[in-house]
């Protein structure tokens, strides 16, 4: 049941001020600019560095704002790589860090860290993993954002050696009027030794991509949107008709609706 919670924690103010927090529970994550909730996103689909790095996050947060409010910064004990509850034989907590810098509504820097592991003390292989991004409103119509994620993982628990995977993503978006916005997406993710997609292929996970979607908000609660997107693999990994394909091409449509 735990496993359907996206969001589940408590808050206490530190400070008179309100600059330092104390949260504890299953929280959304520290990595990544895009969200688990559709309609918050810029594309329909989730761009593959946030499929492949977590959602959520459960754990302790430390939290603090600046005067002006334009840096934020926060450290954090984790279970894990999104885990909600302890496993028998994974113990050790891992550490989060995060500094954003966001000056203005058009203007969003951020970097975020994690330090551990994803395995069991048996067999702990540490890992290290890093999420730069910036968010820029380029002016009332045109919002960029480019980001970039590196992770190390070890290759055995007595071994010297890492295996490193990186993804760049960029995505512009265009809102020519207040109901209608459109973006584009290119982007890349490449695990070639398996860490956090395991193909099973010469190559591993070396994939491409881009994407085009277009949105309608034809009240304030609903948003309506459609989405072509292409992804192309240096090995054959898609499966199309019992077969594998080296590229996969998708139509996606959804309804979105708050209450």
């Amino acid at each position: 049941i735990l496993g359907h919670l996206l969001e589940a924690n408590l808050g206490v103010r530190l400070d008179r001020n309100g600059r330092w927090w104390l949260d504890a529970g299953v929280m959304p994550s520290h990595i990544g600019f895009e969200s688990a909730v559709g309609k918050d996103d810029w594309t329909l689909t989730r761009s593959l560095v946030a499929e492949n790095s977590p959602y959520f996050e459960t754990g302790v947060r430390l939290g603090y704002t600046t005067e002006k409010g334009d840096w934020q910064f926060a450290l954090l004990a984790l279970n894990g790589w999104q885990r909600i509850r302890f496993r028998a034989g994974y113990p050790m907590f891992s550490l989060g860090t995060q500094a954003t810098y966001k000056p203005s509504d058009r203007l969003t820097l951020n970097h975020s860290a994690f330090f551990g592991t994803d395995t069991p003390d048996t067999a702990r292989l540490f890992r290290q993993y890093h999420n730069i991004y910036g968010i820029f409103q380029l002016d009332p119509k045109i919002g960029l954002i480019a980001g970039g994620d590196i992770g190390w993982q070890q290759r055995s628990p007595n071994g010297k050696g890492m295996n490193a995977w990186a993804s760049p993503v960029a995505i512009l978006r265009y809102s020519p009027k207040e109901k209608w916005a459109m973006a584009f997406r290119a982007e890349y993710y490449g695990d070639p030794d398996g860490v956090i997609v395991a193909t099973g292929t010469p190559n591993g996970f070396r994939t491409r991509g881009m994407s085009l979607n277009v949105d309608h908000k034809p009240i304030r609660k609903m948003m309506l949107r459609v989405e072509g997107r292409l992804l192309r693999s240096r090995d054959a990994i898609f499966m199309k008709d019992g077969q594998a394909k080296n590229s996969n091409a998708s139509v996606a449509m959804s309804v979105a609706v708050s209450l």
